[in-house]
């Protein structure tokens, strides 16, 4: 099959790429490395930068036809969405909706869409938070990809396009950036095994539901099986606070790193977790990690490329 994997330079984007190389797709890979590496293109795959919301990645969808679309780029932080709304949605609708066109007229049949399980819901009015749970999501990056995938639901019933929304949990593992604003996991690695105190934001006592990246990886690949439109959690159902990850990530670097609290930030909510059990009926799905197990992992990789 020819696919686009747009953000496949980036952490999950080339992780999910690397998957559909070795089923044999021919696979295309869309990044403008704003925040992707080219360290992370898999080889076999043919690369094209340039951002989602340019002229050029509708070209690309005239020059080779793509049969499916994995979207995976996009604006990602909270923290800069509620700082900058504007830019936010020029990513993450424009940007998408320039990609929808362009696949709407050069015979795109599916979408497999990288979505939220955490910014989307807001506050869990109950837990874990199941796809019937109420949309309210507290920041813009939430409020953008709610609309997306009601775009999404727009091009199905207007053009007959196939897709299924993967609501992620908050992923973690090797590749993550670990000099951004997001990625807690990766964060804390890189300064823990550089001998470092990295800030724990708020009380620390916010939770959120961690999914190693190679779990998120297989449901991206059985995403592509489905042949009718589904919104699909991605996650443990498992809720672990931000100290307790710092400790847990402590003890495996062997750091003796102090608690270092700051602020909270605006737009981060108290508490997340998401009930997968659709995923397991649909996409014959579980999450093969354990906690422990995917941090372990993922303090080794920071621990083998301290330049990354």
């Amino acid at each position: 099959m020819n696919i686009l994997v747009t953000g496949g330079a980036g952490f999950i984007g080339s992780h999910v790429a690397d998957a559909l190389l070795a089923q044999g797709h021919d696979v295309h890979i869309l990044d403008d490395l704003s925040s992707g590496k080219r360290a992370n293109l898999p080889g076999g795959a043919t690369f094209h930068e340039a951002g989602i919301e340019s002229d050029e990645a509708t070209r690309l969808f005239e020059e080779h036809p793509f049969e499916a679309l994995y979207h995976l780029a996009a604006q990602m932080d909270v923290r800069k969405s509620v700082e900058d709304p504007a830019f936010d949605a020029s990513i993450n609708v424009l940007g998408f909706l320039n990609l929808m066109e362009a696949g709407r007229r050069n015979g795109l049949e599916k979408v497999v869409f990288s979505s939220t399980g955490g910014a989307i819901y807001g506050e869990p009015e109950y837990t874990p938070q199941d796809e019937e749970h109420p949309t309210n999501p507290i920041s813009p990056y939430g409020i953008t990809k709610l609309v997306a995938e009601k775009y999404l639901h727009f091009y199905h019933l207007q053009h007959g396009l196939q897709y299924v929304s993967l609501r992620y949990a908050n992923v973690y593992g090797p590749r993550q950036d670990a000099h951004g604003d997001a990625g807690v996991v990766a964060i804390f690695s890189r300064a823990l095994l550089n001998g470092e105190e990295p800030q724990i934001y708020g009380d620390g006592e916010q939770t959120r539901d961690y999914v190693f990246v190679e779990d998120v990886m297989r449901a991206n690949v059985a995403a592509l099986e489905l042949d009718e439109p589904q919104i699909v959690n991605i996650g443990t159902a498992e809720e672990t606070s931000v100290n307790d990850l710092f400790r847990q990530l402590r003890d495996l670097a062997g750091a003796d790193a102090e608690e270092k609290h700051a602020d909270a930030r605006p737009g981060e909510q108290q508490r997340s977790v998401i009930d997968p059990s659709k995923a397991e009926r649909v996409l014959d799905w579980t999450p093969a990690h354990p906690l422990k197990d995917g941090l372990a992992k993922t303090v080794h990789w920071f621990d083998e490329h301290p330049e990354r």
